[in-house]
């Protein structure tokens, strides 16, 4: 090949683009770092774990060993071990605990995935305990302590959306797109596309979440991640599911292939297929599904979520029996709602259920209950959407008049025959 021709610039070596990573946010509602801890936790329990994960983050910010020799005293250590026996702490966590204690005594030595793992261990410990202060505090004292792993950040980022702590969970989703390019962690590149889409969509702004999910499934596409495009095809089926119902069972179908019948997430696509079928009025199947998935869910928010859902489909259906029943078991959950992701959208299913059969006080409880929930919680969508309940319980209108179901045949045919399939595998997992 010829060289540069006499008298012509020389070609400038190619630079190579470094991704840009952007800073997190490390603080949300709280004055003081980890502090709502200690109301999560209270006594010698909240103190220690608050001390250890304050360990954690002196610790990394030493960006050299040797500039972390000197972090603590020499009793610190013995100390901390102290602590540890006196506060009687969890035995599930005292392993992870007594390795995090080691930053104190030997901090040149301890290395980044132990400090990783551990808080790891701890956040999924109390995030199991819905305690999700600690549980973020944790996973981000992981992820500062491991600043160059993608999959830590982006379990920061899913926890603080689930408190509704948005601006800290965006910043988490952006570094994570930035850490995942550099380190061509594909996974959590597009987990992060797919953890932003899911932030938008709890804020009601669905013009940003199609996008960021549409970003999400073709990352996974290119690189072969099905489970993440069952989950981007799921994400894009339930935003269309509102403006184009062709399109959102499109997406439904696409989505189970993409799934497999065995797959751990099939529920949630089972629940929001049968939350859509509601909302079109086919009541019968989607109480079935919702009945269905009842054996298939652990936590109590889960569950909370469903039996509102039984309760708003039992409205529709005019089964007042399957209703009260729902009423009661979800207001049950009463004094948590703030705490809750789903509180709010529960709270307003049953309100729809109840001005289905026209019992309007109830109808207006839930649906003032679930108007302030939203709007303490920043979910805009709920909040409207209830003020519109509100609305048409004072004028006296049913939300799910007893009409025909939405759409034609084709609707009505493909409707029947998801809805079997779903049944029958939701029917064959319970029995695994």
């Amino acid at each position: 090949m010829a060289g540069p021709q006499p008298g012509s610039p020389a070609r400038k070596p190619r630079r190579r683009w470094r991704w840009h990573v952007p800073p997190a946010l490390v603080h949300g509602n709280e004055t003081l770092e980890g502090t709502e801890m200690l109301e999560e936790f209270s006594g010698a329990v909240g103190l220690v774990l608050w001390q250890s994960m304050r360990d954690v983050t002196l610790w990394a910010g030493g960006r050299e060993p040797a500039e972390r020799a000197d972090l603590f005293q020499g009793i610190a250590h013995e100390q901390r071990l102290r602590q540890l026996e006196q506060a009687g702490i969890d035995a599930a966590i005292d392993a992870p605990m007594r390795m995090l204690a080691r930053i104190s005594g030997e901090p040149a030595a301890i290395t980044e995935d132990e400090i990783l793992g551990a808080c790891r261990d701890v956040a999924s410990w109390a995030d199991a305990q819905e305690k999700l202060s600690t549980a973020i505090s944790f996973s981000q004292a992981g992820a500062l302590a491991a600043p160059t792993n993608a999959a830590a950040g982006f379990r920061v980022g899913q926890l603080a959306r689930r408190k509704a702590e948005y601006a800290r969970a965006e910043s988490w989703f952006r570094r994570v797109i930035g850490l995942g390019r550099q380190a061509k962690d594909w996974a959590s590149y597009s987990e992060a596309f797919l953890g932003l889409g899911e932030l938008y969509t709890q804020r009601g702004n669905y013009p940003a979440a199609r996008r960021f999910h549409v970003r999400a499934l073709r990352a996974a596409k290119r690189h072969g991640l099905r489970d993440i495009q069952g989950r981007s095809l799921h994400a894009l089926f339930v935003i269309a599911s509102d403006t184009n119902p062709a399109e959102a069972l499109e997406f439904a179908r696409q989505s189970f292939r993409a799934y497999g019948s065995t797959h751990l997430r099939l529920p949630m696509l089972a629940r929001d297929l049968a939350y859509f079928w509601m909302t079109r009025g086919r009541f019968a199947q989607a109480l079935a599904v919702f009945q269905a998935l009842a054996p298939h869910l652990s936590t109590p928010g889960e569950r909370m979520l469903n039996t509102a859902d039984i309760g708003r489909a039992a409205g529709g259906a005019a089964n007042r029996g399957e209703f009260d029943r729902a009423w009661d078991e979800v207001w049950s959950f009463a004094g948590e709602w703030h705490t809750r992701p789903n509180a709010a959208q529960a709270l307003l299913d049953l309100a729809r259920g109840a001005a289905s059969l026209k019992d309007w006080s109830r109808a207006e409880r839930a649906a003032s209950t679930a108007r302030d929930v939203a709007t303490r919680r920043e979910e805009s969508r709920v909040a409207l959407e209830a003020e519109t309940v509100l609305d048409q319980v004072t004028r006296k209108r049913g939300i799910e008049a007893a009409t025909e179901p939405a759409g034609g045949e084709q609707e009505e045919a493909d409707t029947e025959g998801l809805a079997a399939e779903l049944l029958r595998t939701l029917s064959l997992a319970a029995r695994r």
